[in-house]
Parts: structure tokens; sequence; C-alpha cells
């Protein structure tokens, strides 16, 4: 008879922060697979540039006010998002929820000007296809914001309540990781789609 070697692992923590957590290998995957999606998109609108003679194609290039304010509350928000992270990682309750709060109402304000910002890029979806690539870029980076801010109001509703504890202040941590994703992957397509065109 063989004795299988046991040990007892109760002790361990059953959940961690960072990359202690199995999520933030999760979102890490995510990030890898749509950062690559965004790189394939901004790859088909340089091939598309440089294989027209005029660009962009019958508009002008888009406005810059409403993606110019958007970029800056982009910006301004990784030092809220660093502060929500921080708390969640002290597993302050209290200030965690009002955090939850003030990057809900930050994602909304994204999601305002996204949708002023569509209004000035001169050129439909389905216009040519400069319209094209500049609707799937621009959708993209939307879907992510999306994304990020669902999951922002379902664990704000969520630490409102008795399941606010606990692996809950993980889920926000990995949360406020992505947010970082979701404001630095708009940097390059911001500087593609409205300053590429004017140079």
């Amino acid at each position: 008879m063989t004795e299988r070697p046991v040990q007892d692992l109760s002790y361990l923590p059953k959940y961690g922060f960072g990359a202690r957590s199995t999520a933030f290998w999760g979102t890490a995957g995510f990030m890898l697979i749509e950062g690559t999606g965004f790189a394939l998109a901004g790859g088909a609108y340089l091939y598309l540039a440089l294989a027209n003679q005029t660009w962009p194609l019958g508009a002008a290039p888009p406005g810059l006010l409403w993606s110019s304010l958007l970029t800056v509350v982009l910006v301004a928000s990784v030092w809220m998002n660093k502060v929500t992270q921080q708390h969640a990682e002290q597993e302050n309750l209290e200030l965690t929820r009002r955090d939850l709060v003030v990057m809900s109402m930050l994602g909304c304000v994204v999601l305002a000007l996204r949708a002023l910002e569509f209004t000035t890029l001169g050129v439909k979806w389905d216009s040519n296809a400069y319209g094209s690539i500049v609707w799937v870029l621009l959708g993209l980076h939307t879907t992510h914001v999306l994304t990020d801010l669902a999951d922002t109001l379902v664990l704000t509703a969520l630490m409102f309540t008795r399941h606010g504890r606990g692996k809950r202040f993980s889920d926000v941590s990995d949360n406020c990781f992505y947010w970082n994703f979701v404001v630095i992957a708009w940097l390059p397509i911001w500087g593609l789609l409205y300053f590429a065109p004017r140079l």
C-alpha cells in the first residue's frame, strides 16, 4: 500500500491581488488579444493611407474638439483609477464604494464624449475604405469602454450589498488594471485618426 503525500493548504489566502490573482492573468490575456486586434486595425488604416494618393478619402480630417476632451478625461481618470485600486487593495469598503461611483461617472462622461466624437468624423462607415476603418477603430475602442463601464457598474452595485467583501476587492483591482489598458490603447488610435491625416 502506497501512501500519498498530503499537505494542509487551508492556511493559504482565498484570493489575491495583481499577479497573485488568476483573474489578473486572464485580464492580461484579454489585453494581449485585444491589443493585437487594435494593432491589426491600425495596420489596416496605415495600409489604406499609404495605398491612396489622397488621405483621407473624400473627407476632411475629423474634428479635434470632442476627441481632445475625451482624451483629457481618459488621461485624468488614470489618477482616480489608481486611487480606486489602492483603496480596493487596502480593502477599504467605504472609500472603494466612493471611488467606484466616481469611476462609473467618468465612464459615462467618456461615452457621452465618444457619441459627440462620432458626429465630427465627416464620413459614414459605408462611404469608402477610409470611413470604414475610422468607424472600425472607434467602434473597437468604444466596445472596450462599454465593457469596462459595465463591469464597473456591476462591481459598484455589488460593493453596496453584502457581497462587497473579500474577493470583490480583488475584482475591483483587476477592473482598474483593465481601465489602464483602455486609456493606453486610445492614445495611439487618437494620434492615428486625428493627427496622421493632418501631417
